[in-house]
């Protein structure tokens, strides 16, 4: 598919210069509010919702409005808001609210700009380490403007994996379970609580794999662009290509992915619902 110049905004700016300004009002919203009592709702067991989510949600779509009004809108809490362009903005205002609100700085800002079905813009920032990972299609990935790639650990044995529990008991048995087996063929496994700053980190060469098998767009669609633009691969359970809107993702470079998927092949995390 043919991917056009992306658009300038009604204030002539570039996408990557609104994303830019879009994660540095996201960092002082964080910093204004760090020691403030931070009110939650609860969406289930595990999955909660603060006030500066929606703060950071509701500023983040005002800015997007203004600079593209056209373009759809797709965020974690508010849902869809339909333009008429082909293009739409994915965000996550915290991923890893929970760690949020339990005071681990391991949470994540991440935005991506689909056109049709292909992400050509994606951005992650943690904001208390002030590290902004960045990917334009076809010009590979920085963390805070400098390049970067993904590791070169070739098989699971030499890497350092990651993946996460989600909200479904049974997936994340299966995730456990298979963790379980990997494990001691494996340098280390982590789980950061956040998708979308464990895929930057994989782009990053910090992990060397990640895994998840219930994952939302705004999780991911930064994240496969990163890792993609680092010189990785990103493939769902199955072995396809991983898109945004499948649930499940491996990510990686080529050759730890393809032992990831050989080592987990019949496993439940791979065939179970």
């Amino acid at each position: 598919m043919k991917i056009p110049p992306l658009l300038l905004s009604t204030t002539g700016r570039k996408a990557i210069d609104v994303v830019r300004q879009l994660t540095q009002d996201v960092t002082k919203i964080f910093v204004e509010t760090i020691d403030s009592p931070i009110e939650t709702e609860s969406k289930g067991r595990g999955n909660v919702v603060t006030e500066i989510d929606y703060l950071i949600e509701k500023q983040s779509i005002e800015l997007l409005q203004i600079e593209y009004p056209t373009f759809h809108i797709l965020s974690e809490e508010k849902g869809e808001t339909i333009g008429s362009a082909d293009y739409t903005w994915i965000l996550d205002p915290i991923d890893g609210t929970r760690n949020f609100v339990s005071g681990m700085p391991i949470f994540s800002f991440t935005i991506a700009l689909m056109y049709k079905d292909q992400v050509v813009l994606g951005a992650t920032l943690d904001p208390f380490r002030d590290e902004l990972f960045v990917a334009e299609l076809g010009q590979g990935t920085t963390l805070n403007g400098k390049a970067v790639q993904v590791g070169s650990s070739q098989t699971v044995q030499d890497g350092v994996i990651s993946s996460d529990m989600g909200y479904s008991d049974e997936r994340a048995h299966n995730a456990l379970k298979l963790m379980v087996d990997l494990w001691p063929g494996t340098q280390s496994i982590r789980i950061l609580g956040s998708a979308a700053l464990a895929l930057a980190y994989v782009a990053s060469g910090r992990l060397d794999l990640y895994f998840h098998h219930m994952v939302s767009p705004w999780d991911t669609a930064a994240g496969i662009l990163l890792v993609r633009e680092a010189g990785g691969t990103v493939r769902d359970r199955d072995g396809n290509q991983g898109r945004p809107e499948i649930q499940s993702i491996i990510a990686g470079n080529t050759g730890i992915v393809e032992d990831f998927l050989r080592m987990s092949e019949g496993s439940n995390w791979r065939v179970g619902t």
